[in-house]
């Protein structure tokens, strides 16, 4: 079934929101153990690559093969889309580099204001990389409602620890649980803004060949994230086996959950 304007942003509303329940947690414990971060964003990696492959790029394969009149085409041309979302993820990543908490100690004693500079920018930093994530669960919404639900739990589980990433060195140095936790809102609140504009930009020319387009560029930058960001960090946490472990467990959820939704 496919899903309207109004159910793609209230899902990618969801999603990016997440990142509060990760302050809450940066709050509260401050820093959960490297075994469950490490497996949930192994696990959010492991249900969006699945998506994007058996999903969102087959998806675009046809819809642009009719469009097109050819299959071949349409092949070609989902393909060029994909590749170019992963561009478009890369260049992203390259000039707004950030790290996810876990990746580096900060040394002890460091200098108060420094740490909260630090989860500024990494708020900054999050909060451009989840734009596209935005995009990514408004269009999945709209080819289908349960390809959209499946983005955003993929993406609502790896928003947790990015929450947590802003939350932690700014009430470290702040003491102040509300600026940790605004801080680590606004970061999330990009999602419904790239979603918002998507559908500006989208809806009024959304016409077979360029929807075809957009789900495989979509299918290619939630490769990207899951490659680039999701699977390095996951490891970064120092847990050997959990990240793959992870990733195996999405894949099949994913898999058996879209086999019940067939």
């Amino acid at each position: 079934m496919e899903g309207d304007f109004g159910t793609a942003l209230l899902l990618t509303t969801g999603a990016g929101l997440a990142t509060t329940i990760g302050s809450v947690l940066g709050l509260a414990v401050r820093k959960p153990g490297a075994k469950f971060l490490g497996f949930t964003l192994g696990f959010s990696a492991g249900v969006m690559i699945l998506v994007s492959f058996v999903e969102l790029l087959p998806g675009s394969i046809e819809e642009l093969g009719k469009a097109l009149g050819a299959e071949a085409a349409g092949f070609a041309w989902a393909h060029l889309a994909f590749f170019a979302g992963m561009t478009v993820y890369f260049l992203i990543d390259v000039l707004v580099p950030h790290e996810y908490v876990g990746q580096h100690d900060h040394p002890a004693g460091a200098h108060t204001a420094g740490l909260a500079r630090t989860g500024m920018l990494v708020a900054l930093g999050i909060g451009i990389h989840n734009f596209p994530e935005g995009m990514a669960t408004f269009v999945g919404t709209l080819q289908e409602v349960n390809t959209g639900i499946a983005i955003a739990v993929a993406i609502a589980i790896h928003n947790i620890p990015e929450g947590l990433a802003v939350s932690a060195p700014i009430y470290a140095a702040t003491g102040s649980r509300r600026k940790a936790f605004f801080w680590s809102f606004l970061s999330g609140v990009s999602e419904p803004v790239g979603a918002l504009v998507a559908g500006a930009v989208l809806f009024p020319f959304l016409t077979p060949v360029v929807f075809g387009c957009v789900l495989a560029a979509v299918a290619g930058i939630m490769v990207a994230i899951s490659l680039d960001e999701l699977i390095p960090a996951a490891k970064s946490f120092g847990s050997e086996h959990m990240p793959i472990v992870g990733v195996i467990a999405g894949m099949a959820v994913m898999a058996v959950s879209l086999f019940l939704l067939k």
